[in-house]
């Protein structure tokens, strides 16, 4: 009777554990890919972001223990178009997990998903600064192109965990129903404020701006990458004046000082953005766009 019981308690143990047990590890290189991951993924997954929303994306550090996150890893998600070029592949070498290497099914470049935007023309080098070859990698500020990268991450996990196919795709259903609510929401909102001038720091809302029909006349940075010239900047402030521009946009991540002067002068607003949903305090990619949604109509009236 004594060993029947240790057998059977035994399996319901293991079977605890089984169930308690995340299915599939996902480590997601920004937090707006870790927040999408988690909506798809539901209870099966357990996901992590390798940078914060107040982290620069195209810089980070490639510590050790991210190494070791990756080992243990089932799917990496990346933006791609060359935005973690500086740190990702010694972090993919470090992690010794064949899994997760590129071309490998438990690496997934999202943006093989969307049509990239602003990809140069001609000849390409670094004196047109820090440019992207095959396009600007900042995509998930457009609702839009989150809603086809959901998508593709529910097929990748769909691929991996077969065995909880269905639940991916009833949670893509979910989100995207919600997402899509919210979205028309949104464009209701902005819509009187279609053709608006705005400037930006850096190239960083070129999607959203476009998403929203905002027109981008200037950036503070003289050429991607390249930080603002005294002489720049008062062109900049002028025709904020000359235009009555009422919002400079900056990511949470870029110098704040000169971004702040440049609005104050012109008689702008600056809103400043993060780089992402906040996943570290629960926040979902929903609430982030709402957000910044709220604060551009909040500044634009």
């Amino acid at each position: 009777m004594l060993a029947k019981l240790t057998i059977v308690s035994a399996f319901v143990l293991a079977a605890t554990t089984s169930t308690a047990r995340a299915d599939v590890k996902v480590l997601a290189t920004v937090p707006d890919l870790a927040a999408l991951a988690q909506e798809v993924g539901g209870k099966h997954v357990r996901v992590k972001a390798l940078s914060l929303a107040t982290q620069d994306p195209h810089y980070v550090d490639a510590k050790p223990s991210l190494a070791l996150a990756l080992n243990k890893a089932d799917l990496l998600l990346a933006i791609g178009l060359d935005l973690e070029i500086g740190w990702l592949p010694t972090l993919q070498t470090g992690a010794r997990n064949p899994a997760i290497r590129t071309g490998a099914d438990g690496f997934l470049d999202c943006s093989t998903f969307i049509t990239p935007m602003d990809v140069p023309s001609g000849k390409i080098d670094r004196s047109a600064g820090d440019i992207h070859p095959n396009g600007n990698p900042h995509y998930l500020s457009d609702p839009r192109a989150a809603a086809k990268v959901a998508k593709g991450i529910a097929d990748r996990l769909a691929k991996l965990d077969p065995d909880h196919a269905s639940d991916y795709a009833a949670n893509l259903e979910d989100f995207l129903g919600r997402l899509n609510k919210a979205r028309a929401g949104w464009e209701k909102r902005m819509k009187p404020l279609a053709g608006t001038r705005v400037i930006a720091y850096h190239k960083s809302f070129i999607y959203l701006n476009d998403w929203l029909g905002l027109e981008e006349a200037a950036y503070l940075e003289p050429k991607a990458g390249v930080k603002p010239s005294p002489g720049h900047i008062a062109k900049v402030i002028a025709l904020g004046k000359k235009h009555s521009i009422k919002v400079v946009l900056l990511e949470g991540y870029y110098p704040e000082s000169m971004a702040k002067l440049a609005a104050k002068k012109m008689g702008a607003k600056l809103i400043k953005i993060p780089g992402g949903a906040d996943v570290t305090d629960g926040q979902s990619y929903i609430e982030h766009i709402d957000a910044v949604v709220s604060a551009l109509e909040e500044a634009l009236q």
